[in-house]
């Protein structure tokens, strides 16, 4: 939605404000929001469910701002792929009679869809790898569950978790670093594969 904005409705002033803010966004140290995660977040889902019921370390907080970590980078990129559709599908579609909000969604969403496949497959490579957030905001306790008002460690925190101090050469820990980082590389890898098939599937040429 908010590519759409900025490529069909913002004026060129506006665009020129907003997509520099969003480029900085997206570059602000991920340790930065971690904090923030920590010290504005968590006190307003506690102040909001109660602190009986949030944690102080919990996964709800480290979702939010890793989305709000995301949502720059996934808003630039696919508004890049709006921006690239030609002029003359839209001057086509108003020439018909089609509204502004038809022309976005109808013709110019469908044109970028390869664009925009890939702009939200890489925010979710950039939220799989995470550390730092889920680290501070998450708690680095062993714990799994499904609450979002509770801490849990995440692959990343773990692999931040054990790997601060001495490990014995060949313990389960030595080993289980590896491994972690071996699953992650395959997930990662997984995604940029699904990504590179949808973006050659609706990959569309114009001359």
């Amino acid at each position: 939605a908010s590519a759409i904005y900025l490529s069909e409705y913002a004026t060129p002033k506006v665009r020129r404000f907003l997509k520099p803010v969003l480029e900085v966004l997206a570059g602000v140290p991920t340790v930065v929001y971690g904090y923030f995660a920590l010290t504005f977040m968590t006190p307003l889902l506690r102040g909001i469910f109660g602190k009986g019921v949030v944690d102080i370390y919990n996964t709800a907080s480290a979702g939010i701002v890793m989305g709000i970590l995301i949502l720059p980078l996934i808003s630039s990129m696919s508004e890049d792929a709006l921006s690239a559709v030609p002029r003359s599908l839209r001057e086509a579609a108003y020439g018909l009679g089609a509204t502004k909000l038809e022309v976005a969604v109808k013709v110019v969403l469908p044109a970028a869809v390869s664009g925009i496949a890939a702009a939200i497959l890489i925010g979710i490579s950039r939220a799989i790898g995470e550390t730092m957030i889920v680290a501070i905001a998450a708690g680095a306790g062993p714990n799994f569950t499904f609450n979002p008002f509770e801490g849990a460690e995440t692959m990343t925190g773990h692999i931040v978790r054990i790997s601060g101090g001495d490990l014995s050469y060949n313990s389960i820990d030595y080993n289980s670093l590896f491994a972690i980082g071996l699953l992650l590389f395959v997930i990662t890898l997984a995604i940029n594969l699904i990504n590179q098939v949808i973006v050659r599937r609706f990959h569309n040429s114009y001359r």
